[in-house]
C-alpha cells in the first residue's frame, strides 16, 4: 500500500471511528419508540436542515449528478437539479409545519402512524399497507447504499468486496442501533459538512488541473450542444439532438417525490420547536441549490481534466460517476496533506451515502417493528421489548440490504429511481391530501396509496417502453392518477366524521 494509500484510510477510517462515537453518545438517550425512531421530537433546526437534506442527496449529489453532467452536458443534470430544487422547497414551505403540528397532535411517530391517525383507521389497513410500501422500496434502497460504500472500499484498496461492504453497514448498523434517530441525525450533519467541503475542493483542485475556468468552457464548446438546456448530447456525439418540453417536464417530475419521501418527513416530524422549521427551511435550501451547482460545475470540470491527460476519461455516463474518486486519487499523489485532503473527499462519497443509508434503515425498521408488529398484529411491548425488538429490526433489515446487494455486478443502484417514484407516486398525494383537503378520507387514502403504486408498475414496464409522447418518467402519471382517485373515492364515499373535520379545523 502507497503512502497516498495509507493517508486515504486514515482519514477514512478516522470519520467511521467518529460516527460509531457519535452513536455510543446518543445511546443513552433511547428510552422508547418515540426516541429511538423520532429523537424525541427535540431536534434543533439546524440538525433538521442538513441532516435531512444529507438524507435526501445520498450519493446522487457526489457521484451521480458530476457523472452525468460530464458525459451529457448541462441539459439533463441541470433540469433534474431545478426540479429537485424546487421540490425541495415547496416540501419545507407547505408540508414541514404542517406535518409536524398534525403528527405532534395525532402523536405519530411514523409515516404509516400518522395516516393511519389522521383518517382514524381502525382496521390496520392504512398502516399496514403503508408499512409494506415502506420495506418494498426501502430495502433494495438501502442495499445500493451498502453497494456503493463497499464499490468504494474496493476501487480505493483494491479489498474483496463483500468485506467492504460488511464493514460499512456493521458501521451504518452500529450507530442506528445504538443511537438511533438522533444519532442518524447527528452523524448526518457532521456527513453534510463533509460533503461540502468534499465538493469545494474538487471544484478547486479540479479547475487548477484542467488549465483555469477559461480552459473549461472552452473545451466543453468542443462537444456541440453540451452547454445548452435545449439539447440532448453527450461527449460522443457529434451532433445533438432536442431536449424538449416533454423530456424537460419528465425531468423535473422528480421534485414531486418530495412529500412522499418517509425518510425525509420524518425530519419535519422531529424538530422541537413547530416556528423554527422556517430556519430550517432557509439553511437546507440555499445549501441544496448551492451544493448540486457545484456538483454540475465539478462534472463539466471534470471533462476537461479527462480532455487534456490529467485524469483518464470515462466512456458511460455510469462509468463517470467515479469522477471524484479520480479526482481525488490524482490530488493524493500530490504529498501528505493533499492526500488527507484527498481522504476527506472520500470519506465525503461515503458521508453522502451513509447518510442515506441511515434514514432508511431506521424508516423501514420503524415500518416492521413499530407498524406491523404493534400497530397491526396488536403486539404488546414493554419499553424494554419495544428497544430491544426496533434494534433487532435494524440489524435484520440490514443483513436483507446486505444480501440483495451481495453482487458487485448486480443493477441494485437502477432501483433507486424506480423506488423514487413508488414513494413519491404512494405517498406524496396522500400527505398533500391528509394535510389540505378536509373531505378526503381512509378511502380515498387508500386509493390513492394503492393506485400510485401500481401505476409506477404499469407506466414503468407497459407504457414508457412504448417511446415518443409516453417516454415520461413514471413518477408523473402515478401521480396524477393517484391525485384523482383520492379525490374520486372521498366523494363517491362517506365524508368523515365531524371529530375528523374538527381536529383538522384546529390544525
Amino acid at each position: 500500500m502507497t503512502s497516498a494509500s495509507i493517508c486515504i484510510l486514515i482519514a477514512i477510517v478516522v470519520y467511521l471511528v467518529g460516527m460509531l462515537a457519535i452513536g455510543a453518545v446518543y445511546s443513552k438517550g433511547n428510552n422508547n419508540s418515540s426516541d429511538f425512531y423520532l429523537g424525541g421530537r427535540r431536534l434543533g433546526p439546524i440538525v433538521v436542515a442538513m441532516s435531512t437534506e444529507a438524507s435526501d442527496m445520498s450519493s446522487w449529489l457526489l457521484m451521480g449528478v458530476p457523472g452525468l453532467a460530464y458525459f451529457c452536458g448541462l441539459a439533463d443534470a441541470t433540469w433534474t437539479v431545478i426540479g429537485l430544487a424546487v421540490g425541495t422547497y415547496l416540501n419545507w414551505l407547505i408540508v414541514a409545519k404542517r406535518l409536524r403540528r398534525y403528527s405532534a397532535r395525532v402523536n405519530a411517530i411514523t409515516i404509516p402512524d400518522f395516516f393511519s391517525h389522521r383518517y382514524r383507521d381502525k382496521s390496520g389497513l392504512i398502516e399496514g399497507i403503508a408499512a409494506v410500501i415502506i420495506i418494498v422500496f426501502f430495502v433494495p434502497y438501502t442495499a445500493s447504499g451498502f453497494a456503493a460504500c463497499g464499490k468504494l472500499f474496493t476501487n480505493l484498496f483494491d479489498m474483496d468486496y463483500m468485506v467492504a461492504m460488511l464493514i460499512s453497514a456493521a458501521v451504518i448498523v452500529a450507530y442506528c442501533a445504538m443511537g438511533g434517530f438522533m444519532a442518524a441525525s447527528v452523524t448526518s450533519l457532521i456527513q453534510s459538512i463533509v460533503m461540502s467541503i468534499a465538493l469545494v475542493v474538487m471544484l478547486v483542485f479540479g479547475i487548477h488541473m484542467a488549465g483555469g475556468w477559461g480552459a473549461v468552457v472552452e473545451n466543453a464548446k468542443t462537444v456541440p450542444g453540451y452547454l445548452s438546456l435545449t439539447s440532448s448530447t453527450n461527449i460522443l456525439s457529434t451532433t445533438p439532438g432536442k431536449y424538449g418540453f416533454i423530456a424537460i417536464c419528465s425531468t423535473m417530475a422528480w421534485g414531486l417525490g418530495y412529500c412522499g419521501m418517509p425518510h425525509i418527513l420524518n425530519h419535519f416530524m422531529a424538530i422541537k420547536e413547530e416556528e423554527k422549521l422556517t430556519v430550517s427551511r432557509r439553511i437546507g435550501s440555499i445549501w441544496v441549490v448551492i451544493s448540486m451547482s457545484i456538483a454540475i460545475v465539478v462534472g463539466v470540470v471534470g471533462f476537461a481534466m479527462s480532455s487534456n491527460g490529467s485524469i483518464a476519461p470515462f466512456e458511460s455516463s455510469s462509468a463517470a460517476e467515479a469522477i471524484l474518486v479520480r479526482i481525488s486519487s490524482l490530488m493524493s499523489t500530490y504529498g501528505i496533506f493533499p492526500a488527507l485532503i484527498a481522504g476527506l473527499v472520500l470519506a465525503g462519497i461515503l458521508a453522502s451515502t451513509m447518510s442515506t443509508a441511515d434514514a432508511q434503515l431506521l424508516a423501514s425498521a420503524s415500518s416492521i417493528s413499530h407498524n406491523l408488529l404493534q400497530g397491526v398484529f396488536h403486539l404488546k411491548l414493554s419499553n424494554a421489548q419495544e428497544m430491544f425488538i426496533a434494534r433487532i429490526t435494524v440489524l435484520v433489515v440490514a443483513l436483507a440490504g446486505v444480501f440483495l446487494a451481495r453482487d458487485p455486478n448486480s443493477s441494485v443502484f437502477g432501483i433507486v429511481s424506480f423506488a423514487w417514484a413508488g414513494f413519491g407516486a404512494s405517498f406524496g398525494p396522500v400527505m398533500l391530501m391528509a394535510l389540505f383537503w378536509k373531505r378526503s378520507n381512509r378511502y380515498g387514502a387508500l386509493a390513492g396509496m394503492v393506485s400510485g403504486g401500481v401505476m409506477v408498475f404499469v407506466w414503468k414496464y407497459l407504457v414508457r417502453p412504448l417511446g415518443g409522447a409516453w417516454d415520461i418518467y413514471e413518477l408523473l402519471p402515478a401521480f396524477l392518477v393517484a391525485c384523482a382517485a383520492i379525490v374520486l373515492v372521498s366523494l363517491l364515499t362517506k365524508a368523515p366524521d365531524q371529530e375528523i373535520v374538527a381536529e383538522y379545523e384546529s390544525i
